[in-house]
């Protein structure tokens, strides 16, 4: 990522832009996958599976037509690098998409992002008319599609169906088995009339969904080389990342790191540690995995490392709680922003994780009693039944690690006596503005369980 925002194609041009189409077109598809692979490229989106296996996947499936979507509907709370990356250099996301139409044979690339992301949408619209003006990405088209603010639009095929014009409701299949504009019924889903100009069904269109980091880095790799991209980072996870720093500490922004960096290296050296003297209690990476304590601030931010503490990278957005907040108030808050953007197709997850936070709201008021901590863990185990998209999991993971590592708060509130600090806001991200600060969006707490505003 630039230091700095390339405001011209010139001056991408000047910075060796379009060296990486340029390569692959060269080089072939072949030559492309086989390098993304070299460089152990793997997913920025959050799960980290190796990109050219799953690019090789949708090149080698069968399907009539095949796409690629560009993911930038960034809505992991905590999170803002996606973002970032679209304001700094979005010519880099367009020519890694078209990479990778180039490696899969794709018939189209669509850029998702979010409309209320007025300043990136204008950002990739004059990139994509840019290059596409000086020939640069071929002759595939690129459309920009702007969906909502809800948080299931950054799933992958919650986008899907947002491009398609739909809502964005998780489907049970995934892309790479059945993709854009397919015609055969999709388990419960409604097929497509065939696109003007084809012939025979569209049975599957398999289509790639990468994240818009994970694109810039493919643009990088095939301009400069696997061996070049895998110099920092840890042969497991080479690279960079940005990585968003948020919450109880000095500086928060976004910082790229080489992978395997120690949190602690990001929360203390980048961040300046916690104000007023006090100590981080908890660090949570989004609210997708479990929490990570105090004790554990050293682990390496990369996708192994932090699994094997039991947790997970996401999408390398970190919310930092000093040691005056109580767990509880961070339960029932990320508990009820996984409640509200549950979509409700699957009713263990939506009417589940209403359970849990109402049961958590009660602990928190002081009204809980004992017999509720078992009603929590009951809930928790089954709010995972039948879940098309991961959310269920986020709500088991975060708020289940948090009762069991911080069973201190529980208890305080249980019989009264707790004096922390209960003013947690999910740090959902609108802006980071000129002062260098994170401006936050406090609507969500007006937000309803239908996707509706109480105001």
């Amino acid at each position: 990522m630039p230091q700095r925002a390339i405001v011209s194609l010139d001056e991408y041009l000047d910075g060796a832009g379009g060296q990486g189409i340029s390569n692959a077109r060269r080089s072939g598809p072949d030559a492309v996958l086989d390098e993304i692979s070299r460089a152990r490229l793997r997913g920025r989106g959050g799960a980290g599976f190796p990109t050219g296996t799953k690019w090789r996947t949708i090149r080698d499936a069968a399907g009539t037509d095949k796409y690629v979507v560009a993911n930038g509907a960034e809505g992991e709370p905590g999170t803002f690098k996606d973002r970032t990356i679209m304001r700094f250099c979005p010519y880099e996301v367009v020519e890694g998409a078209a990479i990778a139409a180039h490696a899969v044979s794709a018939v189209g690339i669509f850029i998702v992002t979010k409309r209320s992301f007025t300043n990136e949408v204008a950002r990739l619209r004059a990139a994509v008319d840019e290059l596409t003006s000086a020939g640069l990405v071929g002759d595939v088209p690129i459309e920009i599609v702007e969906g909502p603010d809800e948080y299931l639009f950054g799933e992958e095929t919650g986008a899907l169906e947002v491009i398609e014009g739909n809502d964005p409701l998780p489907r049970v299949l995934r892309p790479y088995q059945h993709g854009l504009f397919a015609t055969a019924p999709q388990l419960g889903w409604e097929s497509h009339e065939q696109l003007p100009g084809h012939a025979g069904e569209h049975t599957a269109n398999p289509t790639v969904v990468s994240n818009v980091e994970t694109l810039a880095h493919a643009t990088w790799i095939m301009a400069l080389g696997a061996d070049e991209f895998s110099r920092v980072g840890v042969p497991s996870s080479p690279g960079t990342m940005p990585f968003t720093l948020c919450g109880d500490v000095d500086c928060p922004g976004v910082y790229e790191l080489p992978m395997g960096t120690p949190l602690r290296t990001l929360v203390d050296d980048f961040g300046a540690g916690v104000p007023g003297g006090r100590s981080p209690k908890m660090v949570l990476s989004g609210v997708a995995n479990p929490v990570i304590t105090a004790a554990e601030l050293d682990v390496r931010m990369d996708f192994d490392a932090m699994a094997a503490i039991g947790t997970g990278l996401g999408s390398g957005g970190f919310v930092v709680y000093d040691d005056t907040t109580c767990a509880v108030a961070v339960a029932r808050a990320f508990s009820r922003f996984l409640w509200v953007e549950s979509c409700g197709q699957c009713p263990p997850c939506k009417l589940g994780s209403g359970t849990i936070t109402e049961v958590l709201e009660l602990i928190e008021r002081g009204e809980g009693a004992a017999s509720d901590i078992g009603r929590l863990q009951r809930t928790l185990a089954t709010v995972t039944d039948a879940n098309r998209c991961y959310l269920g999991a986020e709500e088991q993971r975060v708020v289940g690690s948090v009762l069991d590592r911080f069973p201190e708060d529980f208890g305080a509130h249980l019989t009264g006596s707790c004096d922390l600090r209960h003013d947690v806001l999910v740090p959902k991200i609108v802006d980071f503005d000129e002062t260098g600060r994170f401006v936050f969006d406090h609507r969500q707490l007006q937000k309803r369980p239908d996707w509706t505003y109480d105001d």
